[in-house]
């Protein structure tokens, strides 16, 4: 299995429909054609030293396997989201995790 985070840092001028547009791309990248499972959010209200919650929306995705998500880089769905969204964020950062 191959686990895809996604974490995103928005701008702060951002309006509400612009949020509500972007939690619509989200939910479509949950449900390309190679995704087994996939959900996004906002941070958890944790507190503890090693939590980072400095980042505006997370995306989890899990993939059968490391090929399937480099496959998921190239879908239309996906290059979609990133052209249509793109200019919402300051920073993203992507862990990827193979998982036995």
């Amino acid at each position: 299995m191959h686990h895809h985070n996604v974490y995103f840092w928005l701008k702060e001028e951002l309006s509400t429909a612009d949020l509500l547009d972007f939690e619509n791309g989200l939910e479509t990248l949950t449900r390309t054609a190679k995704v087994i499972s996939g959900s996004f959010g906002k941070p958890a209200n944790t507190s503890r030293p090693v939590i980072d919650s400095t980042y505006s929306y997370g995306l989890l995705l899990t993939f059968k396997d490391t090929t399937d998500q480099d496959n998921y880089q190239s879908d239309p769905i996906h290059l979609a989201f990133v052209n249509q969204h793109s200019a919402k964020w300051t920073r993203v950062i992507v862990y990827d995790v193979e998982v036995k």
